[in-house]
């Protein structure tokens, strides 16, 4: 069994990082789950959030740093990913030992990065279109006026965030990139490809059915690549998925 990880989860846009914690009873015992909340959200709701990407990773950046596990993963789905290479980015930026790997889901590279998408979308209607398109929010939440509010206001921050990314080439940092993909998912494989530009050591690209929020619909495959990917960047050798049982 591989040592001790702590794999730190960033949510993505609209949504709680809480998302993820189903799998603390999913994931094997050595991996162990920290969940990364935003100001303004979740358990955090009554702090200001931070709308600009530049501020938001530097803030995270530090509250990392203020208890730094020995061994360590960022996972980061959709704008979770982006949050994700700029915290990296931070602490290599303080000569700080940085995480094993990144793992990134249904986000595409830096330099594929659409900004301008976002200040395209405007309006509650334009934002619930996004929603449904993504089909990542439960029905029951279309049907719930204030819950649909509480959601199109954070969609809103976070939509802020991602549209304030600015590419620049960065150096690659020297950790492994692990990134996972949906086959129906609009950020195809040019998008996602191009995060072996970020790092120098090992890059792998795992595809699942489905969209945007693929793990959704095929948990229990997506957790078994997962926990080998994991596992593999920890002991730096292949991994058989059956031995995670």
């Amino acid at each position: 069994m591989p040592k001790s990880l702590t794999l730190f989860c960033l949510p993505c846009a609209g949504a709680s990082a809480t998302m993820y914690l189903r799998w603390r009873r999913l994931l094997p015992s050595w991996i162990v789950l920290r969940i990364l909340e935003l100001p303004g959200r979740g358990s955090r709701a009554m702090e200001l959030p931070k709308k600009n990407y530049a501020a938001l990773t530097s803030s995270l950046c530090d509250e990392v740093i203020s208890n730094l596990p020995e061994n360590y993963a960022f996972f980061g789905h959709s704008m979770g990913g982006l949050l994700a290479y700029g915290i990296a980015h931070g602490l290599f930026a303080r000569n700080l030992p940085l995480p094993v790997a990144l793992l990134i889901s249904g986000c595409a590279a830096p330099n594929r990065q659409d900004s301008e998408r976002y200040s395209k979308i405007q309006g509650e209607q334009a934002l619930i279109a996004d929603l449904r398109k993504q089909a990542g929010t439960p029905e029951e939440v279309f049907n719930h006026p204030e819950l649909m509010a509480m959601v199109l206001n954070v969609l809103t921050i976070d939509y802020s965030v991602c549209g304030s990314f600015r590419y620049t080439k960065l150096p690659a940092l020297p950790l492994s990139i692990n990134v996972f993909g949906g086959r129906s998912d609009e950020i195809d494989e040019p998008k996602l490809s191009d995060w072996r530009l970020t790092a120098t050591r090992i890059f792998t690209l795992d595809w699942f059915d489905g969209g945007h929020f693929y793990f959704r619909q095929c948990e229990e495959v997506f957790l078994t690549t997962l926990v080998k990917r994991l596992a593999e960047n920890v002991l730096d050798k292949p991994y058989e998925a059956h031995s995670t049982a």
